[in-house]
């Protein structure tokens, strides 16, 4: 249940005064329905109307609060669309106050000839005159105190004035009540934190444009109370889920020696480190939730089988899902070559598998003859009944939602929860892994394999397209093959597959039937068609769109040409780079930009060639870009921060981690008087899955 404390704070934006159904339909569109919304919309710039200046001193447009004697109205006859114009004085000047679409007496009853008036808003020098356009404030002088010296700017919709919604937020903020101090004394001490109550306020109110700054002591405060409901609401998923009832699986060391002694190479020290976390969780009667991420050719395959054999040294079966069928079937013979001789049996369905192959392979997999089967989502299928599934693989984590893992986890033996590893070959910057997978135990593999060469970055300006096609030329001739990448604008597939196709033309004019084309809007046959002719080498280019962005394998493949390369975010380029450089030839990346205006892009392309460390990368891409276009505006699972910023508030996270688990470690169900106050931190920023946890477990 949530507190009592907060019920007025999820009141309906209604039930302020001066807000009806209009308005609070308004601002819906942009902030929510409900108080709180509006505790969180906090102000981006101030109005600063401390300035009283003589009107002749008056030398620059300015924001201005003077005292004036109203004079003659300049008022426009009814049929012409002039405006209707107010002049005034002080004792030093003249000004001249604008007004358009004036309708009755209106100005004329708020402005009388010879009264004083306090006049507030922007005025401008216009002829060397001075102009005020439709002044903000206009008011007897003895209502001064109605004028604010620094006035907030919040965030507008259409139809809601800075004015109105300055007002409306004054009126979410009356109520606003002391809570219960959750944040630790000596931490707000050292910080120098205010409390949680002066921090909203102060931050909407602020007094000048440091206090509008994210570093902002009112700022980092809110940010970090964020921060920490985030993370205990992780902690305590973490917690629980590790205490669900899973299976032991202890690793026996035969089938695992078998494949190490298989190996052409040695593990890397990551590899073996990362299996070691796995195995000890495996052996654990938990169920297992960890996240393996490595970058590109990190060799997270090898880890992954390593762990699937432990399932089947246990006499039970493993299951690898991959997003796409290319995918699955690139895994299926990568596992397939490693288990070569190994009493093992490997097999794949994906949804192409039909008939009588499908049924026997069911059966098979059915009666326990298959160990290890490798698909897509056809893997989820009510018809596909497993022996004994114990683990399974996920790879491309960021592919699958909720629904589709809990398909998976109710093929598992009843009364138990499946052990799952996720893996991703996107690397993700420490602040979003805590962020996004914090309920889950992270291993990382941050070294490559022995042998595996840098991937020669060049960048290239595409004037000189011609010379790269000459290249490219001789290249091929040697007997290399090659990736060329046209760039995807999100806003018009038309236009993706119009630069595609245009570049297909022109290398088929020059290579002849040796180029292929593949583009997102292909039918899935047609996609996995062209990639098949490119990894058996029956076509020498492959053109495509950035669906060859995860997965594809082509050793022989040497060249990577990723035109308009300014388009594409770095992690983007990192992966698209990652296709190359998988053999044992020297492999180069040929990054080919048009504008290069912003800074942003020419920090991208310089890194690229600087870096082939995804994680250094994933880092700078989060600066660069921010989390939201890293991650996908809305990922899966993709919490909704209000106040905090993953790129302005980064370091935050880790100690808002650290102190999630000490609290969780001195008072595990928040029964404290600390612990008290916590759920209500966590109903605040509505982590109430957090406290839904705790009462269920």
């Amino acid at each position: 249940m949530r507190p009592e404390i907060l019920y007025p704070f999820f009141a309906d934006t209604i039930s302020l005064s001066g807000v009806g159904g209009r308005i609070a339909s308004l601002l819906e569109k942009i902030i929510g329905r409900r108080v709180l919304d509006l505790f969180w919309h906090l102000p981006v710039d101030i109005i600063d109307r401390s300035a009283c200046p003589d009107l002749a001193d008056i030398k620059y447009d300015q924001v201005i609060t003077v005292k004036v004697t109203i004079g003659k109205h300049d008022v426009p006859p009814r049929n012409v669309k002039r405006p209707y114009r107010v002049w005034c004085h002080d004792a030093t000047g003249r000004l001249q106050l604008i007004f358009f679409h004036v309708k009755g007496d209106y100005i004329q009853r708020q402005l009388p000839e010879g009264e004083e008036r306090l006049i507030s808003g922007k005025v401008e020098i216009y002829n060397n005159q001075l102009q005020m356009t439709h002044p903000d404030y206009m008011l007897n002088p003895d209502q001064k105190a109605e004028i604010p010296g620094v006035e907030p700017v919040y965030p507008l919709t259409a139809g809601i004035s800075t004015k109105v919604m300055a007002k409306i937020v004054r009126g979410a903020l009356e109520r606003l009540v002391e809570l219960p101090e959750w944040q630790d004394k000596s931490l707000l001490k050292r910080e120098d934190w205010p409390t949680w109550f002066d921090a909203m306020n102060m931050a909407h109110q602020p007094k000048n444009h440091i206090d509008l700054q994210v570093d902002s002591p009112a700022r980092q405060r809110l940010a970090y109370d964020e921060f920490l409901a985030n993370q205990l609401a992780l902690e305590i998923m973490r917690q629980q889920n590790s205490r669900k009832k899973g299976r032991s699986l202890t690793a026996k060391g035969h089938l695992i020696q078998k494949l190490l002694d298989n190996l052409p190479y040695a593990l890397t020290g990551a590899q073996v480190q990362s299996g070691a976390e796995i195995e000890q969780d495996l052996a654990r009667p938990y169920a297992m939730m960890r996240l393996l991420q490595g970058d590109v050719g990190s060799g997270k395959t090898v880890v992954a089988l390593l762990a699937m054999l432990v399932a089947v040294e246990n006499g039970a079966q493993a299951a690898m899902i991959a997003p796409t069928e290319i995918l699955s079937r690139q895994h299926y013979a990568s596992l397939s070559e490693m288990t070569a001789g190994m009493d093992v049996k490997v097999a794949i369905l994906t949804g192409r598998d039909k008939g009588k192959a499908r049924a026997k392979l069911i059966d098979d997999l059915q009666s326990g003859n298959i160990d290890i089967l490798v698909g897509t989502h056809a893997l989820f299928q009510k018809d596909v009944i497993y022996h004994d599934l114990a683990f399974a693989v996920i790879d491309e984590q960021h592919r699958f939602g909720v629904e589709q893992r809990m398909a998976l986890s109710s093929k598992s033996r009843e009364g138990a929860t499946m052990d799952v590893l996720a893996m991703t070959a996107t690397p993700i910057p420490r602040t979003l892994t805590l962020t996004f997978y914090g309920d889950m135990d992270v291993s990382a593999l941050h070294e490559k394999p022995p042998g595996r060469k840098s991937v020669d970055t060049r960048t290239i300006p595409l004037g000189r397209l011609d010379e790269v096609v000459q290249g490219l030329v001789r290249a091929i001739a040697g007997g290399t093959r090659a990736f060329w990448i046209c760039p995807l604008v999100e806003e018009s597939e038309v236009l993706d597959l119009a630069a595609a196709e245009e570049r297909f033309r022109h290398l088929e004019q020059i290579f002849g039937p040796r180029v292929g084309l593949v583009h997102g809007r292909m039918k899935t046959k047609e996609k996995d068609a062209a990639m098949d002719r490119f990894v058996t080498g029956d076509i020498d280019i492959l053109v495509a769109t950035t669906v060859v962005e995860v997965g594809v394998d082509v050793p022989e493949a040497t060249i990577m040409v990723i035109e308009h390369a300014e388009r594409f975010g770095l992690s983007g380029l990192h992966q698209l780079r990652g296709r190359v450089g998988r053999g044992a030839e020297q492999s180069t990346c040929l990054l080919l930009y048009g504008n290069l205006r912003g800074e942003a892009a020419k920090s991208r392309l310089r890194i690229m060639r600087e870096s082939d460390d995804g994680f250094v990368i994933a880092e700078e891409d989060l600066r660069l870009r921010g989390a939201g276009e890293l991650l996908g505006t809305r990922q899966s699972g993709m919490p909704d921060f209000k106040v905090a910023s993953l790129e302005e508030h980064g370091k935050l996270i880790a100690m808002a981690r650290d102190d999630a688990r000490l609290i969780l470690g001195k008072d595990p169900e928040l029964k404290g008087e600390r612990g008290q106050a916590l759920r209500i931190l966590l109903y605040l920023f509505e982590r109430d899955e957090g406290v839904r946890y705790l009462t269920s477990g």
